[in-house]
């Protein structure tokens, strides 16, 4: 898009080609214009030669600005901002369905699972594991993106064919007023519980932030009828539609039986019982299954069909195995709450691990008050665990480990590595035949948070992967050096002896 398009009411005497829109200069790309937004700590106007470095080829001001680069001035930038984005976007939101998922647990889980039921050719995906649909993938800055990245992710969608999105969209999102004027096709919750009260105070403005994207939906309304805030959601929700277990909802989860390699599950709806084979692990997956289901029934779609795409589910980060042959096993989750460790915690110990061995962390700069909790969950339930870095941001991780072990004081099975690697490692190196290693807090996330920086991080996986295989790189050495053929000279030693 042109330049001059952007302002149509502007006599702009350059006739450049803008490529994307940015407010963060280490996100500029060549072509990009620069939008000198204000924050409260920040002025963008200060970042323009930062831009200008990155690829930016003009910028939107307020205020006169000495730079290389061609400038707009406005009064307000912040004022223009959905102008901006609508006229270059085209606004996506009009034309793709919104899917908006919540919950204190279960988010990533369930949008990812309602992509897959409704196929990536048909479905984007935005959240902790990034923005994606088949063809395309995108790093995502935040669990849930401001508009002008959410929009660019539906534009994106839109042109590789998608008819719909399911986003993540957190408490936090609300109420920094992310999602502010988005409406939303439909809207689903798996639980909320007392989490993020460091940024909303008291649970009371966590589930009011959180009602918000009910008011926003003008569709269904899936709730979870057995989470002890139902009411508070019913209460403002239109459409209402549930799962649970009880008679009296829409998706009845009738049973299920838990294996190492999937779930055998039977759900009733619309006066049908359903038997299938889930490929996804754990009682806390049955509940997000009925959830994704749920809202993709809403919406129209046949059971039958959701049941023949059951075998393509599969969630980046969550209950992911790794295994290259090890008579151990390791288990990389995203799980990061102690309600979302705790179900955790309670299936790996159906599986019927020896010992479990835990390596986790949490995040710095937020959520102070749950880390005792999250310690006491790990530790009480496992063999031993190793606090490490997890996203520390301005913290020291020594500090963080320290809240992680208030309540614990009693225990002596836990110590701290600060390299997240090497708490992988020694994890790994402590596990014996049968036991379990659970590497928990980052999923799929390839960085981590340090003073205000992004740096690159292997990955749990990966980690895993390479200390398992360096174990058994360890150990092939050792049986051949106790089965290597004897020299002629030790065999004759023997003989004498």
């Amino acid at each position: 898009m042109k330049l001059q398009d952007l302002f149509p009411h502007l006599k702009i005497e350059s006739d450049l080609e803008i490529t994307g829109l940015r407010t963060n200069s280490r996100e500029v790309e060549p072509g990009d214009l620069f939008l000198c937004i204000k924050g409260v700590n920040v002025d963008r106007h200060d970042y323009i030669d930062d831009a200008a470095a990155h690829g930016a080829v003009a910028a939107v001001v307020s205020r006169n600005v000495n730079c290389s680069i061609p400038c707009v001035r406005v009064d307000d930038v912040d004022a223009v901002l959905d102008e901006l984005y609508d006229r270059f976007y085209n606004r996506p939101q009009d034309t793709i369905c919104v899917i908006g998922v919540t919950g204190t647990d279960g988010k990533t889980s369930t949008a990812s699972i309602i992509q897959k039921l409704l196929g990536e050719e048909n479905c984007g995906y935005i959240g902790t594991n990034g923005a994606s649909c088949r063809g395309y993938e995108a790093d995502n800055p935040n669990t849930t993106p401001d508009k002008g990245h959410w929009m660019a992710f539906f534009r994106a969608f839109l042109d590789h064919g998608c008819r719909y999105v399911a986003m993540e969209a957190s408490s936090e999102a609300f109420f920094y007023g992310r999602l502010k004027g988005l409406r939303f096709d439909a809207a689903a919750i798996s639980n909320v519980t007392s989490e993020h009260l460091n940024t909303h105070k008291t649970l009371e403005n966590y589930i009011a932030c959180k009602q918000q994207l009910f008011l926003q939906n003008d569709g269904p309304s899936v709730l979870n009828r057995d989470d002890a805030h139902f009411e508070d959601f019913c209460s403002v929700s239109k459409n209402v539609v549930t799962y649970g277990r009880g008679e009296d909802n829409d998706l009845r989860i009738m049973n299920y039986v838990l294996r190492s390699d999937g779930t055998d599950v039977t759900f009733s709806y619309g006066g049908t019982e359903y038997s299938f084979c889930s490929p996804l692990v754990g009682a806390f997956n049955v509940e997000n299954l009925a959830e994704a289901m749920l809202v993709c029934l809403s919406l129209g779609n046949p059971m039958e069909q959701l049941i023949e795409r059951l075998p393509r589910l599969h969630v980046d980060g969550r209950m992911e195995s790794v295994s290259l042959g090890q008579n151990y096993g390791v288990i990389v989750d995203y799980a990061h709450t102690p309600n979302g460790i705790r179900k955790l915690m309670d299936f790996v110990k159906e599986l019927g691990g020896k010992r479990i061995i835990t390596v986790s962390g949490q995040a710095g700069g937020r959520d102070r008050d749950k880390r005792k909790f999250v310690g006491e969950a790990i530790a009480r339930n496992s063999y031993h665990c190793i606090w490490t870095l997890e996203d520390p941001r301005n913290e020291k991780v020594e500090d963080i480990a320290a809240m992680m072990s208030e309540n614990i004081r009693d225990l002596d099975n836990y110590e701290t590595i600060t390299d997240r690697q090497k708490a992988i490692s020694k994890a790994i190196g402590m596990a014996r035949k049968g036991d379990i290693v659970l590497i928990l807090g980052k999923g799929a996330e390839d960085s981590n948070v340090i003073n205000g920086e992004d740096v690159p991080y292997p990955g749990d996986i990966r980690c895993a992967e390479q200390a398992i295989r360096r174990r058994l790189e360890q150990r092939s050495r050792r049986m051949k050096r106790t089965h290597a053929p004897k020299t002629a000279a030790t065999a004759q030693r023997i003989r004498s002896k």
